[in-house]
Parts: structure tokens; C-alpha cells; sequence
């Protein structure tokens, strides 16, 4: 795992570059938060969609709640990059729509659009 940090706009924004799943759990998420605290001193965290497990974006499973809560209470921003448009679930659609909308999590299709957006908030 590979870390990149960029500035924009003044903040610290990191790129995790990694080949496979990175989260597949609440607690990964969380080792994941810590090692890039600890590491580059960082908030600001990019990630691929392919870094995290097929069952985050089953909302039924409530992982994405669980996990994405993790990211609000200590402070995180994150921004997860690929194509959602493979998924047809609504839920995940709004859901998708709704983080977009707010100063935590975003979906965005390119690592320059998740870097524009958490350079923002």
C-alpha cells in the first residue's frame, strides 16, 4: 500500500494506491484511518472503489452505514472513486446522491473530481 499525499486548496489530501480490498470491515476501516493519521498526518483520505468489499454497496448489509459513521465521528473525509453506475439498487443511487451533497463522504468518478471536492469542504 502506497500512500500519496496532495495539497489543495490547503489541505492534506491523501491517495491510497493499492492493488485489492482494503475494507472489508468495520475494523479495517478503521486500521485504515489510523495508519494514515499516524503515517501522514492526514484527514482527507481518496480510495478506490475497488478497495472496498461488494458488500459495502449492499445497503441491506448496513456496512456502509456502520463504516461511513466510523469516517463522521472521527473526523475523516473521504472520497471513493469509480463507476457506480453498474449498481441499479435506488437506495444506493439516493444514498449515493445524498453523501454527495454533504462535507463527508463522496462518490465521485475520477480522482481529480474527489480532489476538487475534498479540497472544498
Amino acid at each position: 500500500m502506497k500512500f500519496v499525499t496532495i495539497e489543495q486548496n490547503g489541505e492534506t489530501i491523501v491517495r491510497v494506491v493499492h492493488e485489492g480490498i482494503l475494507i472489508t470491515d468495520v475494523q479495517s476501516a478503521l486500521d485504515l484511518m489510523a495508519t494514515i493519521r499516524y503515517e501522514t498526518g492526514a484527514d482527507r483520505i481518496v480510495l478506490d472503489k475497488a478497495a472496498i468489499c461488494e458488500e459495502f454497496f449492499d445497503l441491506k448489509t448496513r456496512l456502509a452505514g456502520e463504516i461511513l459513521q466510523k469516517f463522521t465521528n472521527y473526523q475523516v473525509k473521504l472520497a471513493i472513486v469509480g463507476d457506480f453506475s453498474v449498481y441499479s439498487s435506488k437506495s444506493l443511487r439516493d444514498f449515493i446522491y445524498e453523501s454527495n451533497h454533504g462535507t463527508n463522504v463522496f462518490f465521485q468518478p475520477t480522482d481529480e473530481e474527489a480532489i476538487a471536492k475534498l479540497g472544498l469542504v
